[in-house]
């Protein structure tokens, strides 16, 4: 069986997929110990040992995390949850585990997973987002991920804003330690501050306003979609996917769908945008799914 582990900022959740039909055999999900790397690696350790006494065998293990595993390194780079960053997690897991560990960057999980049995099922080029606590992307061509030279093959996420308005710029500050990323204005937290610095709200909270019609939750959802429609834009300019997948907490806004490749259509180099844009089938599991996915069928 194929084991994945999707390794967030919020949880750490955990599949068996049975070898022929990826059929589901074990799931479970726990809080993910924030801020510290050695109980992030127990955790993990805990939940695979767990995963396996429930469905009464051993596995192959896959680990998507936010960021990615340095070529250059080794270590892990670019993760939101920073507490990883620097560490040789590659090195340290597979020890603990006593066995080999592939790992891949959350987004491209995402991006796997719909391609291979997902709302992208067919498609030849996927591009798919993770819009939550931060803003990833991962880009799959005939079910197979693409990671790059500089293993960073689909971080949209910080890249600028594009065509930002005067009243977008410099933008807020990102943990990257530049100024206006796509991800300060696209995650779940910049949809929020965007709303509201003194009242927070969750993305699913602001689109229940919106649809209630409050006027302050329905502009800010407005802008929004606009955002998203220019910074999607560039990806089909550059990529040209047939798929754009969204996933994260944000992509449960169902208005997205319609909106965004109305609003999208201006800022692409053609005289037709044939691109669709869906959910992902698997929801917030469609991640550790693809991370099981990173190793073949034997």
């Amino acid at each position: 069986m194929r084991i994945g582990v999707d390794l967030g900022g919020t949880k750490i959740e955990a599949v068996a997929l049975s070898e022929g039909d990826g059929r589901v055999l074990a799931r479970r999900r726990i809080a993910a110990p924030r801020g510290d790397y050695r109980k992030t690696l127990s955790a993990i350790v805990d939940i695979v040992r767990d995963i396996e006494r429930d469905a009464g065998a051993t596995g192959t293990v896959g680990v998507g995390i936010p960021g990615t595993i340095s070529p250059a390194t080794g270590l892990v780079k670019n993760s939101n949850s920073t507490w990883m960053n620097g560490r040789p997690l590659a090195e340290d897991l597979p020890q603990l585990l006593g066995r080999p560990v592939r790992f891949a960057n959350d987004a491209n999980c995402l991006a796997l997973s719909e391609a291979a049995d997902g709302a992208a099922a067919g498609a030849a080029v996927v591009f798919a987002v993770i819009v939550g606590t931060g803003t990833g992307g991962g880009v799959a061509i005939d079910r197979r991920i693409v990671v790059g030279s500089n293993a960073i093959a689909g971080e949209w996420g910080h890249n600028p804003l594009p065509a930002p308005t005067d009243d977008e710029r410099p933008g807020p500050m990102c943990y990257c330690g530049r100024y206006g990323c796509v991800e300060t204005f696209l995650s779940g937290p910049g949809l929020a501050r965007d709303y509201s610095s003194t009242d927070p709200r969750t993305a699913e909270q602001i689109a229940a306003l919106a649809a209630q019609g409050e006027p302050r939750a329905l502009a800010a959802l407005e802008r929004y979609e606009e955002r998203l429609a220019r910074a999607l834009a560039t990806v089909v300019n550059m990529l040209d996917p047939d798929v754009i997948v969204l996933g994260g907490g944000v992509s449960n806004i169902g208005r997205l769908y319609e909106s965004v490749p109305r609003l999208w259509t201006p800022h692409v180099f053609s005289d037709r945008v044939a691109t669709k844009l869906v959910r992902a089938k698997h929801g917030d599991s469609s991640g550790v799914r693809g991370a099981a996915w990173l190793w073949p069928s034997q």
